[in-house]
């Protein structure tokens, strides 16, 4: 399933300084029944964004409209827990493109490279950075450049460089993800496959 490449985002962004936010909250398993990637943005953070009777929490930021935006702030160890992909589905779905932590789950960050949402792992230093500056003004612009691999807190010029496998990092650019990947080279493959004895 091809999706939106990523190059050059800037965009305000939505804080949410937790640590050791697992997937269980990021979508709880009770919402795991679909098997397309569609709807499940509705029900990221469903526990912390709904009372039971549905009626949204308004201390929750993603009930805030101070803060908007492409980009996701988490604290540290983003994405623990159970494997699931439909966290990153939700992510995605709900409308993120970036998440940014000082730390990652290794099965939530390349979840996430394999539906377009970018996780960018930054300092502990940085991210405390980036944290003051949105509080500091809900209007602050983060600029996350994939081709530098750099993410620049616009208001102050602030940057830091950041991490990223370099086949995931094309995949990115060009909005693949592995099945289109292997479909671009179909060609290639084909040629090579006629090189080898019957």
């Amino acid at each position: 399933m091809a999706y939106d490449s990523f190059n050059i985002l800037t965009s305000t962004a939505v804080p949410l300084p937790i640590e050791n936010v697992d997937t269980d909250q990021i979508i709880p398993a009770r919402f795991l029944k679909a098997t397309e990637r569609k709807g499940f943005g509705d029900n990221l953070f469903r526990d912390w964004r709904y009372h039971p009777d549905n009626t949204p929490k308004a201390d929750f930021v993603l009930n805030d409209p101070t803060y908007r935006g492409k980009i996701l702030i988490g604290g540290k160890n983003f994405g623990s827990g159970s494997s699931r992909e439909h966290a990153a589905w939700a992510v995605y779905d709900y409308g993120f493109r970036c998440v940014i932590s000082s730390f990652f789950a290794d099965i939530f960050r390349n979840n996430c490279l394999n539906v377009g949402v970018l996780p960018v792992q930054v300092s502990a230093a940085f991210l405390e950075k980036v944290f003051a500056a949105v509080y500091a003004d809900p209007a602050t612009e983060l600029e996350v450049n994939l081709p530098t691999q750099t993410v620049t807190i616009q208001s102050t010029g602030e940057k830091e460089s950041f991490d990223i496998n370099s086949y995931k990092k094309s995949n990115m650019m060009n909005g693949f993800d592995d099945i289109d990947y292997l479909l671009n080279i179909k060609s290639d493959i084909e040629t090579f496959s006629k090189t080898l004895p019957l």
